[in-house]
């Protein structure tokens, strides 16, 4: 019991300290960006934010990430071929309003001076309550160009992107 309880602090304690996902690479289960070299120049890309990440901060992201890669490459602009961003929505029961002992079966048992013992309800604990968690994932697949950038308006300057953006961008703490 002192086990289960302790495992529970520590993951209030974590949830408490949530962040939106800085710009990084993803890494097994953190999340952030990928791509994948499809030719010599075309990418797929995404970046995967988790549930505290807005969805404009997971699209700014990711035309960042094209952006830089571009760069990296030696390429001037780029165009988005495809584009799209999944948005799943998972609804959960909250913890505020239930019984410390949510998610086990625990059994509430309480004395009633006029009716006497009962167990199937608590009259504190009852109520339900549910918070809905979202969590965006933009993917894109590019095309990386050299010289001046087409007059397309799914083409993006790599080096404008990067400065107009950057400000945006947070990286990950040193810690």
């Amino acid at each position: 019991m002192k086990r289960v309880l302790i495992i529970m602090a520590s993951l209030t304690a974590l949830g408490a300290c949530a962040t939106a996902t800085p710009y990084q690479a993803a890494d097994g289960s953190r999340p952030g960006f990928t791509e994948t070299r499809i030719e010599t120049n075309r990418y797929r890309i995404s970046f995967d934010g988790n549930s505290m990440t807005d969805r404009e901060t997971v699209e700014t992201y990711l035309l960042y990430r094209a952006a830089e890669l571009t760069v990296e490459n030696g390429y001037d602009y780029f165009t988005v071929v495809t584009r799209a961003t999944d948005e799943e929505t998972r609804v959960m029961p909250s913890a505020l309003g239930r019984s410390p002992y949510a998610g086990f079966s625990v059994q509430h048992t309480y004395f009633h001076p006029r009716w006497g013992w009962h167990g199937w309800r608590d009259p504190f604990w009852d109520d339900v309550s549910y918070r809905e968690s979202t969590r965006y994932e933009a993917s894109a697949e590019i095309h990386l160009g050299r010289g001046t950038k087409p007059d397309d308006p799914s083409a993006f300057g790599a080096r404008d992107v990067m400065s107009n953006l950057g400000d945006q961008i947070v990286r990950p703490s040193s810690d």
